[in-house]
């Protein structure tokens, strides 16, 4: 019995575990069921069976909460992973996770980028990278080298008070968009801007978008990587899936073997620190990914498209090392232009919330020109406002407190109130404590070394070589960097190196002066002189100290690329009194007497009356700012102001200060008229600066073909924003414009307008032949041409306005054989003409018959001597179904009733798209009207405007001419024989013989009255203009 009753519990048991396995199996089987739905709905799109598929799993897992079923989720997609790897489907298994590993991606670009450090971080104080971004001003550029110090050219920018013409905004998300009329798709982007000026700021802004999801969801992975790192892997290999696994560790979890079948994005930050050897013409060539090699052979296949061809690169950079990448392995250039006016003080509005307070800073920064102009560069914007802050609330408790008004003063000020954080934070200092302590001194000093013997080699970033070669020790840069964190930063890449650098180029200028500044002081050693191959002979009675500021200025007016401006600005700015004062605590001792202070602006006002160009005048201006010298600007601006200034007796140097002053004025340069100073060439060639950021009117200012050649040279030059140009009335002859024809060839040449009115004669090189002129301005621009003598000369310059989209050549004595030679000039070329004015010119019947294969929208023959036998030709350009002209002026032409009779046959038409004729002066009478009218009033015409002034519609005509729906229509009432010359603008409803006066009617007056229908003239107006 007992033992039947076991065997009956061991068949209920066996039945139960094989129920519930079947059971188990039946869950198992419909979850994998479901899952490989899922799975197949995500690698094949189109694929429809699992529509039902979320109702079955929630019936099924109803009791699993939502961590579990992911956790069950992933777990389950790894084991697909695994078998579909064992069926060699390495694609399929890619594509399955690159939704986790796009999801773990930007995970770790939000933790990574969300976070922005200004300067760099106070702990546990960072800041929202979105609360405190402002939109950077982007535009398309070229990709030439500009090695000129950065400053220099922010300042250059700064005075570009207008485009430079057809600029193209870009906005960061749509960095890889190309621009309307490019069809080539872009691959590879260089982004160029001097240190500090936002470009690792916009990558970081740019990957934090996508990783928020907020734009450019198309992309599946960005892979931001910076110079810096890439640096510390130069002696190891890696294939481009290890780099990228290395850098991102969670694409390397997930095991994704290729991205060659995703939209990917790799960036590649600070070209410019780069000391890997890029070689683009030896390096062999590599296409595959999982191929390991040095780090710099698989940089250059990835920007010549060897490996990963089907991915977009975004390269960043300082302009001086734009050239390492061939231009031919770049598809667009674009330039980071730093804070635009409004986004200075957009910034400003950001970072203070106090609205008065933000005001006041901003009103203070537009008070110092140099402030000003640094502020271009976001990082400036971020000094200034941790200075002024600081300064701010010294205001509040001393009144003698003085906001700092020169760049020497600003970065003192940032100092100190760096060395009183070190007090306060880590001395456990007051507040009201004096700043130094002999650490914070000793580290001054080490940083100054460092910054002065780094800068000797143009370095930014220095690695532990770099500091042990400046006698620093590793250890204690660590700790600097620490103690000083918002001048001096520690970086580490990959395996814990440690990468140090200053937080911007004029920071580490700064302390470099101070570093003279302060050997010279404590020991008396000159460093510069001692840098200087060989020592200028000074005279024996000079004392030391003024020879080391004459020793500064010739050294800096030495280089040809303005390396020293910014640091002898700062060496001069500490030799002031005042200054030294701010650093009480620091100096020991003071130096320089004012007695020196006056040698070297006496020396400084010697080296501007010789001849330097106009960037180191400039530079030397902004040195007498820093010494608080302003004597001759002051004598120059006083002689603006009343009107006296007497150019035949400038001196050179008040002529740089002249040139100054108006490179410096808030006025608009955009146009600039050299005879308001003085009609002279000596005017031209001293003011030669300013002319280069402005269009400029010379005309009548005496000048001869010597000044040619200056000119040819504006216009080619690479920083020349000239566009139009203005020589009437001067003497140049035709060899100063053979010579400035030259310029029109450069490729730089950004020329539009070139006005030569009443020359004799002219000649134009044919420069189209070298295929270097910019098509993207000659494409909107107008070439004019007046008074040519002779047929040959005229040919040449068709050749020329072929280029151009707007083409005069009114009073040219063009004749048919001039017709002939630019329609030839046309058809061999693909520009295309839009305008073409030809006005008083005598082209004769068969030369407008040449014309008619011109695609033109305005075509001018007023005076042009024509007969009602071109009609015919007329009337069948307006009636070609490809005609595309929309303006025809043919005024002052014997066209009579038959010629109008003849183009209303083309104003017929429904081709026809004319939208402004003008007649005025064609002999046409009543009967000419009547016909006219009669075709204008149909429904299919496009005309607005209508000019048929000074011929006779007679009454009835008038009649009819009132009743046509026109925007403009101009025509004539007759009072009698005699003409009166004044026209009269009148609305059509308005009565006027209540507004025309007796005394008028009495002129027996013949009156044009111009008819606007859209205008507003009431009776009122009519009798005023009386």
């Amino acid at each position: 019995m007992v033992l039947m009753f076991v065997s009956m519990i061991s068949d209920l048991l066996s039945h139960s575990y094989k129920f519930l396995f079947q059971l188990l199996e039946e869950k198992i089987i419909t979850f994998v069921k479901n899952e490989l739905k899922k799975i197949q709905t995500v690698l094949y799109p189109d694929y429809s069976e699992c529509l039902n598929c979320q109702t079955e799993d929630k019936e099924i897992l109803e009791c699993e909460d939502e961590e579990q079923r992911r956790t069950n989720r992933e777990a389950f997609i790894k084991i697909t992973l695994q078998f579909l790897r064992g069926m060699k489907q390495y694609e399929l298994a890619d594509r399955l996770f690159a939704p986790v590993c796009q999801h773990n991606l930007k995970s770790q670009l939000k933790k990574k980028f969300q976070c922005l450090f200004e300067g760099i971080a106070k702990a546990g104080n960072p800041t929202i990278l979105n609360q405190i971004y402002t939109e950077l001003y982007i535009t398309e550029g070229s990709a030439e080298v500009n090695d000129e110090h950065e400053v220099r050219q922010i300042e250059t920018t700064s005075r570009r008070r207008k485009p430079d013409g057809p600029e193209t905004t870009i906005r960061q998300e749509d960095i890889f968009k190309a621009s309307p009329g490019r069809d080539e798709p872009i691959r590879t982007v260089l982004t160029k801007g001097v240190a500090g000026i936002g470009k690792t700021v916009l990558t970081q802004k740019y990957t934090l978008d996508w990783a928020e999801d907020k734009t450019n969801q198309d992309i599946k992975f960005i892979f931001p990587f910076t110079f810096r790192e890439l640096n510390v892997l130069k002696e190891k290999n890696f294939s481009l899936l290890e780099l990228v696994h290395h850098f991102f560790t969670k694409t390397k979890e997930v095991g994704i073997c290729s991205f060659e079948d995703f939209q990917v994005v790799l960036i590649f930050d600070g070209l410019d620190e780069c000391r890997l050897p890029l070689d683009f013409h030896k390096t062999k060539i590599l296409t595959d990914p999982t191929k390991s090699t040095s780090v710099d052979v698989l940089l250059t296949n990835l920007i010549r498209g060897n490996l990963l061809p089907s991915a977009h690169l975004w390269i960043t950079t300082r302009p001086a090392a734009a050239n390492q990448i061939p231009p031919g392995y770049i598809d667009m250039v674009t330039e980071v232009r730093g804070f635009t006016d409004p986004q200075k003080e957009e910034y400003f509005r950001k970072r203070f919330r106090d609205e008065e307070q933000a005001s006041r800073i901003i009103s203070h920064i537009k008070t110092s020109q140099s402030l000003h102009i640094m502020c271009h560069i976001p990082v400036f914007c971020w000094i200034a406002a941790t200075v002024l802050e600081d300064v701010g609330k010294k205001r509040k408790e001393e009144t003698r407190t003085a906001l700092p008004t020169t760049l020497t003063e600003m970065y003192i000020h940032f100092l100190v109130v760096q060395a009183k954080v070190k007090k306060v934070k880590y001395d456990g200092g007051m507040e009201t404590d004096p700043p130094w302590s002999p650490e914070s001194k000793q580290m001054v000093e080490s940083l100054g070394k460092l910054a002065f013997e780094q800068l000797q080699g143009d370095n930014l970033i220095f690695y532990e070589s770099d500091l042990t070669d400046c006698g620093i020790d590793i250890s204690a840069a660590s700790v600097y960097s620490g103690v000083f964190t918002q001048i001096f930063k520690e970086e580490r890449g990959l395996y814990q190196n440690k990468v140090f650098c200053f937080i911007h180029l004029s920071v580490q200028e700064f302390l470099a002066a101070l570093h003279v500044h302060l050997t010279f002081i404590n020991s008396g050693v000159n460093l510069l002189e001692k840098q200087q191959e060989t020592t200028q002979n000074l005279q024996e009675e000079e004392s030391a100290d003024t020879c080391l500021y004459k020793g500064a200025v010739n050294k800096a007016l030495q280089s040809s690329n303005g390396k020293l401006d910014l640091f002898l600005r700062f060496l001069l700015g500490l030799s002031l009194q005042t200054n030294q004062s701010l650093l009480h605590g620091l100096l020991e001792q003071t130096g320089c007497s004012s007695q020196t202070n006056l040698e070297t602006v006496q020396h400084i006002k010697e080296r501007l009356s010789g001849n330097l160009s106009a960037e180191k005048s400039i530079n030397l201006f902004h040195c007498l700012n820093e010494l608080n010298e302003h004597s001759i600007l002051e004598e120059i601006q006083q002689s603006l102001r009343s009107g006296s200034l007497a150019a035949d007796k400038l001196s050179p140097a008040q002529w740089s200060a002249l040139v100054f002053i108006l490179l410096s004025s808030e006025k608009d340069l955009f146009v600039f008229d050299l005879k308001k100073y003085s009609a002279s060439e000596k005017a031209f060639l001293s003011l030669l600066p300013v002319i280069k950021c402005s269009s400029i009117a010379l005309g009548g200012c005496n000048l001869s073909d010597r000044i040619c050649e200056t000119l040819s040279s504006l216009l080619s030059s690479r920083s020349s924003c000239l566009r139009e140009l203005d020589l009437s009335n001067n003497n140049l002859k035709d060899s100063g414009v053979k010579v400035l024809s030259g310029g029109l060839e450069g490729p730089h040449s950004k020329l539009e307008k070139l006005r030569l009115r009443f020359f004799k004669s002219f000649m134009i090189c044919h420069f189209e032949s070298s295929g270097r002129v910019d098509k993207r301005y000659l494409r909107t621009s107008t070439f004019t041409i007046y008074h040519v003598s002779t047929s040959s000369i005229f040919s040449n310059c068709l050749i020329v306005s072929v280029m151009y989209a707007v083409c005069r050549l009114s009073s040219c004595s063009v004749t048919e054989e001039g017709c002939s030679a630019l329609t030839s000039a046309l058809n061999s070329n693909h520009y295309h003409l839009r305008e073409l004015d030809l006005s008083y010119n005598n082209p004769g019947e068969a030369g407008v018959k040449m014309l008619k294969q011109l695609r033109l929208d305005t075509l001018r023959l007023s005076g042009c001597n024509l007969s009602d036998r071109i009609c015919d030709t007329l009337s069948s350009v307006l009636s070609s179904h490809s005609s595309s002209l929309r303006e025809l002026d043919l005024n002052n032409n014997d066209l009579k009733d038959s010629g109008v009779k003849t183009l209303c046959g083309g104003l017929e038409s429904p081709y026809c798209k004319l939208e402004i004729f003008r007649l005025s002066g064609c002999l046409i009478t009543e009967e000419g009207c009547t016909v006219l009218i009669s075709v204008l009033n149909s429904n299919h015409s496009t005309l607005r405007e209508l000019d048929l002034s000074y011929n006779d519609p007679g009454e009835a005509g008038v009649k009819l001419l009132k009743q046509l729906q026109l925007d403009i229509l101009r025509y004539e009432v007759a009072f009698g024989s005699q003409s009166y010359n004044e026209a009269l603008i009148i609305f059509p409803e308005t009565d006027l013989t209540q507004g025309l006066s007796s005394s008028v009617l009495s002129f027996q007056c013949k009156l044009s009255l111009s008819v606007i229908q859209t205008s507003s003239v009431s009776n009122s107006m009519c009798m005023r203009a009386m």
